[in-house]
């Protein structure tokens, strides 16, 4: 499930229940479509509500940072789960500063 909106130059991203290699293809396409057709300044990726995710969620999100590097904007992953920061922070997404 994913839900999306569009504010203030912001596209936020909510993202619900398993992240593995299917759901996150599905992921990626929509949040790409979104991104190209709306250019938002910040792509914002809400954790709360992942109960899992293995690594192709930290290719998901990498995809996603260098693709608004690309658009000439940034990424934010906020609302993480302590279960799934550890994974982000393991894999260096910590280093990137885009975790809050």
């Amino acid at each position: 499930m994913l839900k999306t909106e569009f504010n203030n130059n912001t596209l936020t991203v909510y993202l619900d229940g398993e992240i593995d290699h299917d759901s996150a293809c599905k992921i990626r396409r929509r949040i790409d479509c979104s991104a190209r057709s709306l250019c938002p300044r910040l792509l914002c990726m809400n954790f709360e509500k992942v109960s899992f995710m293995d690594s192709s969620g930290v290719g998901l999100v990498m995809g996603r940072y260098r693709q608004m590097k690309l658009l000439g904007g940034s990424l934010r992953v906020t609302n993480v789960p302590d279960r799934i920061y550890r994974i982000f922070a393991m894999s260096g997404l910590e280093e990137l500063g885009v975790l809050r």
